[in-house]
Order: C-alpha cells, then structure tokens, then sequence
C-alpha cells in the first residue's frame, strides 16, 4: 500500500504545483489520478509511524425519525421521535475501535415502534472501512470506498477545485475537492465528493449517495452521508461532525408519504496516548450500551426539547439536497434511487376512494412512470363516479433541470370552489355519507395547463400557470345513509376560461421550528365569457410563548371585473367561523383571521403496548375567529355580511396531537357547533 520515498516526493511536488485554484478537469484525467493515488497512500500509512498508539473522544449526537407527506413531499419533515446520545469512543493501534453509549434519552412525538439499527446509534470511524456497510449489512453491504487500495480500478475521478475550509477554532485548510463516480453503475458503488488537505492529501470531507445496486432494502429511497474530520492534537485528522439521511418509501405505491432516518453527530475531547485499557476492545458488538441506570443518570445540560430546535435548525444540518443533486449531475442519467421506475400511484388516499352528495361513491386508480435520475415525471389517474356515471381523470408531465421544474397538465375533475379546507377528504367521506353533513360546494372542470416552478431557495417558489378550462355546474346526484341531502350544490356560469395564475409560496423552515412563518400568495386572471382579476393570500405566523405557542392564521381576497361565480369568496362554519352558518357569508372580497393559544396540559398516559401510547400531554387551544365579506355576485349562494362576523372556540388535541376536538361558539348566531378531526398535518394525504 506505501509507495517508494521518491514515488512519494514526486506526488508530493505535483501536489504542490497544483496548489493554485483549478478549474474543473475531466475525468480520470492525471493530474485527479496523482491526487487519489496520494490520499490513498497517505490513508493506509496515517498513524502507522506517528506514534499513535490510543486515543479516546467524546460523541455528542442525535437520531432523529422524521415523516414527510403532502403533494410533491415538498413540506419540510415532522419530527416523530428524537434519540439523543452520549458515547464514549475508543481507538487502539493498529485499527481496533469501541464505541460505548453512556446517555441515551429520547422523545416521541407521534406513534411509532421504530427501532434502530446498532450502526445508526455511533460514528463512523476512518471515514469508512475499505468495505462499506449501513444496517449492520442489512441496507448496504461490503461497497468498496474511493479512497482504497482498488479504488482507482473502481471509480473515475475529477480534480474539480482547491478551496479553503473553515473549523472553529482551529486555522483554514487549503482542500481540493475531488469528485468520484462509478466506472460500473450497474454494480454496488458509492458517488460523491471528496475533499483532501492540499499538504498531506489527508482526507478532510467526504460526501456521497449511492448506486441503486447498492441498497439490499426494497424500500430504500435514498442514502447520502457526510463525515467531516479535524486536525487534533495539531497532527491526527479524525473525526469532527458526520450526518447521514436515510429515506424510506413504499414499494408498491407512489404515495406522498416518505419516512426518513437522520443522524447528526458532533465528536470532541480528544485524549491521545493515555494508555487505554486493552479489555475494551473484547467479544461483543463494536457499539455497546451501558446499564439503565447509568443511562437515566447521565447529567444532560439542557432540556430535550431546548437540544432538538438547537441541532433542528437549517443551518446547522447538513444541506443533502444539494449533495443528491450533485451525484444525479454526475450520474449521466444513471438511476441511482432505491424506488421504482413504475409505481401504482395516488397523492392522498381520496384519490382511491371518497363519497359526497354530487359524484356518490368514486373511485379510482393511478400510476407514476419515472425516468431513471427522477428528472422526468409521467403521473396518470383515472376515476368514476357511480351516482352521475361522471369520469374523471388526469395526466401530467414534469421535467426538472435544477431549479426549474416543467409541468404539462391534461385533468378532468370535480373541486371545491373553496379557497382553504376545511376538513380532510376522509372525514369529508365519513360525514358526507353517515350523517349527510357534506362540506364541499362542487364543479366541474375540464383543462389543459402548462405550468413552470421555480425554486427561490430551500423555503420559497414561485409557480407561472398558463392554462385554458371548460367550466360546469353539478347537481347533488347521491343520497347519504338515510336519505336525499338537505343543502343543494350551488350553480355556477358555464363555458371556458383562458386563464394565467403567479403563486408565491413560504414553506416552514425545519421540524425543529417554533417560531415561523409560512403562507402563499396567489395572482390570477381569466378571459372568458366573464374576464377577471383575482388575489388571493394566506399565513401562518407562530411563535413561543414560553412552554406555549401563540399561532395567528389570516387570508384575504378580492376580485375585480364581472367574475363567475366559481371564483367567489365563501366563509363561515367549520374551518373558518365554527358556530357560524357553514359558508354563509361570501363574495367578491373577504377578510378572515384567528388566533389561538396552544398550552400544553400534561395528562395520564394510556399505553398502547410497544407500538404507542397516546402521550403525556392534552393541548387546550382556545381561539378566536374574525371574518368579514363583501361585494355582492349575483346568483352567488353567499351573501356578504352585515359587518364583522366573530366565533369563540375552544380546541383540544390528543393523541400527539393527531386526533382534534373544536367547539365553537357563533357571537352573532349565538349558537354552538363542534367538530371532530384529525390534525391539520395530515388533511393532504387523506
């Protein structure tokens, strides 16, 4: 593995030759090959001759579980439980290792019986073996790394730049970076970025992903990791800060609802050459963990809650969206995701099946045809419903390139005229059909759009869609349970409508967050039998308030020209004014906000064997609603209102939050109501 004094000289003086900023070259060509053949030379012989012969550090570390969902899984992941742990980490010449866990404390906040494997719980030590595994074996298995003895036989390289880097506390590196990919991407192989101290050709920074041959799990996404290291003791590049991301979706069904695995570990405390004892090195596995007591005992520092939004936030995590991305560039079109190329498909579970007064029972059926770097899209869906005998069905194509993204739309569908839910598809069905309460105002809609997004950063984009539609009016074609429904569908002015909508959108920023704004703005005009101009506008603002939440939702609208009525404003009852008639007021212009103070109530916890419990804490949530809506439309089923429309409630959450209770009270009604839900988080999925 060591190379001769004066082969080492030489690759030493071209180093040093290239010490100037670089331009990016091509692949495999000498100058890369000089550069991996150094680093991996130097990573064989690292402490061979410095006199290393232990040392011992300090992890300091999380394991987060987090779920995404929605449309186009583009909101940020809720956190459903945290790990954090304290290990003791030991090293001994010529390469043996241990890792002991001393603190370990988690929280759960929402049911799971996840369990982890042991790897996941530790750092990676060396930057990786020669042979690289993930799920002790189970996820990844024996894939050779770049930086070893048969990497340049593997990978092909690219010297891309010298740059410098910074460490707190310690003086900038000069790194190249060099960028590896697989010569075989068909075989078990990783692809990514390594970065070597232009001096020695240490190792200092590795990110990466892997092939798709790579993943043993069928329901591995994706995996992408980076492991950062530090000069210690002023000679010994080891180990500083690594993450790593594991993404899981399912097999058989594109559904928007991903699971995703995120480590995030800090390393410190140095100690060299105390003479570590050599019986910890003993049988067992290399990550061990200590007796309960002496886990429950360790003296954290801070609150749970308090180290999860310090870790959480976008700037200290580890940005992998730009590291996938950049292997997709490097991957020539190669697939190096874990899903499939073709996949049953639906975005919520209305998609399959739902019930209201105007279609009855519906169902339907989709797919997801995908190219093999996940830059083209097909989505197809087609549905019936039984009460009019109406199909339904839809047909989109996207393409993305970077920060753009192309999509062509052909749908043929029935919506709520509607601006903001108000309840989740499923409890829409479940109400619709057994207690005739359908909360839906429907038309049909026929169109053809081609629509351009663009990314504005990790939080913010902006979407131009240009589109042409046939409009109709729908009647109440079903019965529910015991009988014909007593509220009719509203009308509205039939034809076809060339339209163009600008929509604005702030996601939150993390799953850490509690203090936050997020909300959309939505600019739209319509040349038609009626031509119109429409703005239409929502947020969210919350912020802490001590151990509570102070969370204020506002929206505002208004059109201009002789607007058709689908595209008139509605408010009241449920989701808005709740006590308040159920979309009694509307029109051409509408304001509505609501403030609620969420205090946590810590309660009994009812136990649900090893899967859950129902948690330890009952959110009481009283609120205020204010609405106010003007601008007659004539036929339009919504009237404006006398002035301020206002409703008092008061909303439990249980359950971590999943299951929700409202009772509302109308001041100019004077009447109460109530309604039964599950969060708000979940309402795109259902």
């Amino acid at each position: 593995m060591c190379g001769t004094p004066l082969r080492s000289a030489a690759l030493g003086a071209l180093l040093a030759a290239l010490a100037a900023p670089l331009r990016a070259q091509s692949w495999d060509a000498p100058a890369a090959r000089a550069v991996i053949a150094r680093a991996i030379e130097r990573r064989g012989e690292a402490f061979a001759d410095s006199g290393l012969r232990d040392w011992s550090a300090r992890a300091h570390g999380f394991v987060f579980f987090l779920g995404q969902i929605g449309e186009g899984l583009a909101e940020p992941p809720r956190l459903i439980k945290a790990d954090q742990l304290e290990l003791e980490v030991y090293w001994r010449a010529p390469n043996q290792s241990k890792q002991r866990i001393i603190g370990w404390r988690d929280r759960t906040d929402l049911p799971t019986d996840i369990s982890y494997h042991r790897d996941h719980l530790g750092i990676a030590m060396n930057n990786f073996p020669d042979l690289i595994r993930l799920g002790e074996g189970d996820e990844v298995r024996d894939v050779p790394h770049p930086v070893s003895p048969n990497g340049p036989v593997l990978y092909e390289f690219a010297l891309v730049d010298s740059l410098t880097m910074s460490f707190p506390g310690h003086e900038d590196i000069r790194v190249y970076e060099v960028r590896f990919r697989p010569r075989n991407f068909r075989a078990p192989r990783i692809i990514g970025s390594v970065f070597l101290d232009v001096a020695t050709a240490d190792l200092v920074k590795m990110t990466f992903n892997f092939t798709r041959a790579a993943y043993l799990d069928t329901q591995l996404e994706d995996i992408s990791i980076a492991v950062e290291n530090m000069l210690w003791g002023g000679r010994y590049w080891l180990p500083f800060h690594q993450e790593v991301e594991i993404r899981r979706r399912a097999t058989w069904l594109d559904f928007p609802a991903r699971g995703i695995i995120r480590g995030r570990w800090e390393i410190d405390g140095y100690r060299f050459n105390q003479g570590v004892d050599p019986r910890l090195f003993g049988g067992g596995p290399e990550i061990s963990v200590a007796p309960r007591v002496e886990l429950d005992t360790f003296p954290w520092t801070e609150r749970i809650g308090e180290a999860i939004r310090d870790v959480g936030r976008p700037a200290q995590l580890q940005d992998f969206d730009a590291i996938r991305a950049e292997a997709v560039g490097m991957a020539m079109g190669h697939v190096l995701t874990g899903l499939r190329q073709t996949q049953v498909a639906g975005g919520s579970v209305s998609d399959f099946v739902h019930f209201n007064r105007v279609e009855g029972l519906a169902l339907g059926a989709g797919g997801t045809f995908r190219s093999g770097d996940d830059a083209r899209e097909l989505r197809l869906h087609a549905g019936a419903a039984t009460a009019a005998w109406l199909p339904t069905g839809s047909a989109s194509a996207s393409l993305r390139r970077g920060p753009l993204t192309w999509r062509f739309t052909l749908a043929r569908s029935v919506r709520d005229l509607g601006d903001m839910p108000v309840i989740s598809g499923a409890m829409n069905t479940l109400l619709a059909e057994e207690a005739g309460s359908d909360h839906g105002d429907y038309y049909l809609t026929a169109s053809g759009s081609a629509a351009l997004v663009r990314s504005l950063g990790s939080r913010t984009s902006a979407t131009l869609d240009i589109g042409y539609a046939r409009i109709d009016s729908l009647t109440n074609r079903a019965q529910w349970a015991r009988g014909a429904f007593q509220r009719p569908n509203p009308g509205v002015e039939e034809g076809s409508w060339a339209t163009a909508r600008l929509t604005v959108r702030r996601q939150t920023r993390s799953f850490a967050t509690t203090s936050d704004f997020s909300g959309q703005v939505v600019i739209e005009g319509g040349l038609g039998p009626l031509d119109y101009g429409r703005a239409f506008g929502e947020a969210r603002w919350q912020v802490p308030a001590g151990a509570t939440l102070v969370v204020l939702r506002a929206a505002g609208g208004a059109l201009t020209g002789q607007a058709p009525r689908y595209r008139g404003f509605v408010l009241g009852g449920r989701g808005t004014l709740l006590g308040e008639p159920f979309r009694g007021v509307g029109g051409r212009r509408m304001l509505w906000a609501a403030l609620e103070w969420q205090l946590p109530v810590r309660i009994p916890e009812l136990h649900l064997g090893s899967f859950a419990g129902t948690g330890p804490t009952l959110t009481v949530a009283p609120n205020l609603g204010v609405a106010w809506a003007g601008g007659r439309m004539p036929g339009f089923f919504a009237a404006p209102s006398a002035g301020a429309e206002a409703a008092a409630g008061l909303g439990l959450a249980w359950f971590h939050g999943l299951l929700r209770l409202d009772a509302g009270y109308g001041l100019r009604s004077r009447r109460f109501a109530f309604a039964v839900d599950v969060s708000r988080d979940f309402w795109d999925i259902l």
